[in-house]
């Protein structure tokens, strides 16, 4: 019988609440890494940025990340603007510590790089006010319930627009990642938690569901490969 993805599971993730020490953890995210590099997940974000900047042209950008993880995804925008000559400041915001240990590590090039470890939802926007906020494969850790609160949030302490990644919930995807894994991917974490997660993603019209409660911005939501969804929320200029 096929697993039944109708609606959007509340099973917790391992990484959730993750048992093992940082070089454990690290591990894991090198293992998570390699899917999006295999997939190209992280190009979609960086893809969003680029039609963001080109839309709101200015002379230098401030990036927060929210669950930026060990900050591979910030790296990746760092380099796209080091790449183009366009300064940037970017901000990395998760609630694991020993996750922001890896990330600062691996970004000590990266100047324009900081991490706070703190509640995004703690900020007001006079603390860290951004033109762009990006979350990826991190709405999916969110109940139904929360995420308009996040969203409000997130458009409160930004001034061009938000950038949401994250993953379509399909039976294909699960049984096609299920392959995947096999041959791909290391770690059990990381097997166990790609399948949760899939179930934990979303549909088109659940986006479109979530935009309603942010009625004063544009919203672009497109399908990507593979299997992703790109969520953009524009300010109404």
């Amino acid at each position: 019988m096929l697993k039944n993805l109708s609606t959007r599971s509340t099973e917790p993730e391992l990484m959730d609440d993750f048992k093992g020490d940082v070089n454990a953890l690290k591990i894991v995210f090198d293992d998570i890494n390699s899917v999006n590099r295999l997939l190209g997940g992280n190009g979609i974000t960086i893809k969003a940025i680029s039609e963001l900047i080109k839309e709101f042209p200015k002379e230098s950008y401030t990036i927060v990340d929210m669950g930026c993880g060990d900050g591979t995804m910030l790296r990746k925008v760092a380099t796209f603007f080091r790449n183009r000559k366009m300064e940037v400041r970017c901000i990395g915001i998760d609630l694991n510590a020993d996750a922001l240990k890896i990330a600062e590590k691996e970004s000590k090039d990266f100047p324009e790089i900081q991490y706070l470890n703190r509640d995004i939802l703690s900020f007001q926007p006079e603390d860290i006010s951004c033109d762009i906020l990006l979350c990826t494969l991190t709405t999916h850790h969110f109940t139904d319930k929360d995420i308009p609160v996040f969203l409000k949030q997130f458009v409160k302490l930004t001034s061009v627009g938000v950038v949401i990644n994250d993953l379509q919930r399909s039976v294909l995807a699960y049984y096609l990642f299920k392959l995947f894994s096999v041959i791909f991917i290391k770690t059990k974490t990381a097997k166990i938690d790609g399948l949760i997660s899939i179930s934990k993603g979303f549909v088109k019209s659940d986006f479109q569901a979530y935009s309603k409660e942010i009625p004063d911005r544009k919203h672009q939501i497109k399908w990507k490969w593979a299997f992703r969804y790109a969520w953009i929320m524009k300010v109404n200029r």
